[in-house]
């Protein structure tokens, strides 16, 4: 069974950075789509990033450019490189993972594997 922990989440100003960071373990590391999902409080988890096992990435409008998600096979690990920060991107960040590729890479729906969160919080 995987097993997903994130970290690296915290409290920055806006215009900073953050790197999220997603460790699997449980298993050899063998999901070909990852994602990163994230949740404001009494909103709906949104997306916000994905990186199949063809290294194709797949950016949500809000985040494309400011954000860059990558992963360490040799660590079993992927990452959520956020820059330039905003006060919008406060909310608890997810890390999910599925076996197989999908097009649906937006849809919560489609993965099988789910972290515990990290929360993120961006001050003004």
């Amino acid at each position: 069974q995987v097993q997903l922990v994130e970290s690296g989440g915290g409290l920055v100003q806006a215009g900073g950075s953050l790197r999220l960071s997603c460790a699997a373990s449980g298993r050899t590391f063998s999901s070909s789509t990852m994602g990163w999902f994230r949740q404001a409080p009494g909103k709906e988890r949104e997306f916000v990033a994905a990186l199949t096992r063809s290294d194709s990435s797949y950016y949500a409008d809000s985040v494309k450019g400011r954000f860059t998600i990558s992963r360490d096979n040799a660590k079993n690990t992927v990452y959520l490189q956020m820059n330039s920060l905003k006060p919008e991107d406060t909310a608890l960040y997810y890390c999910a993972a599925r076996d197989h590729d999908t097009p649906l890479v937006a849809e919560s729906q489609e993965y099988s594997y789910w972290g515990q969160g990290t929360q993120v919080t961006v001050s003004s």
